[in-house]
């Protein structure tokens, strides 16, 4: 039964980018966002020269995140995510995929068997399996020209983003954090108008 699911579900996985009987299975059982890989935390579907993130373009294109994500994993086991940190901290900050796209993109390598998960409390860490290596190494060509331009955008990013404003932007994205669960609704309106203002000021510079 399961080598019959594996074979429906994945019978395209392995022809380059034509995703989208993947996809549809991935929607469907995860809901609308799983395997849209153009979009992040960030919103945005920039990024020079097509690569992606919030500078203009597309993040990803239908198969990188997969071998993205296993390559991570070949390096250090880990869970979901310190995958996404992991991602977001390889791109500079720039950008970073959603939990709706990561964790299923996690099931079904899981499933493909090129990873294996390990329960550890409420998370659950990934290591690569042999398959997995298998696979990496197999496209090892396409995944290093991948990562050199994952590096290409990161630095591209810090050449247009001096490091004192990029220190800013990141003590505010970690306040966020620190507070977005415990706030009131007369809190989150404060927090916006703050936001606003300070947008409303950079906007007037110059």
């Amino acid at each position: 039964m399961r080598n019959q699911y594996h074979h429906e579900c994945f019978r395209g996985f392995r022809g380059g980018d034509d995703f989208r009987g993947w996809r549809e299975h991935l929607q469907q059982r995860f809901g609308a966002g799983a395997g849209d890989f153009g979009r992040g935390r960030h919103g945005g579907r920039g990024g020079p020269r097509g690569f992606g993130g919030p500078l203009g373009g597309r993040m990803f294109g239908s198969g990188d995140l997969r071998y993205v994500i296993l390559q991570l994993i070949s390096e250090k086991p880990s869970h979901g995510y310190e995958i996404i940190k992991l991602i977001q901290e390889r791109l500079g900050g720039t950008y970073a995929p959603s939990p709706g796209v990561v964790y299923p993109m996690l099931t079904m390598l899981e499933e493909m068997g090129h990873i294996t998960g390990t329960s550890e409390g409420a998370r659950k860490q990934y290591a690569i399996t042999d398959e997995g290596a298998k696979a990496l190494a197999e496209n090892k060509e396409m995944v290093d020209a991948l990562f050199a331009r994952i590096d290409h955008l990161r630095q591209e990013y810090a050449r247009q983003r001096p490091q004192q404003i990029e220190r800013a932007v990141e003590n505010l994205r970690m306040a966020l954090r620190m507070k977005m669960g415990s706030l009131t609704t007369e809190q989150i309106h404060a927090v916006t108008d703050i936001i606003d203002n300070a947008a409303k000021q950079i906007e007037r510079i110059g």
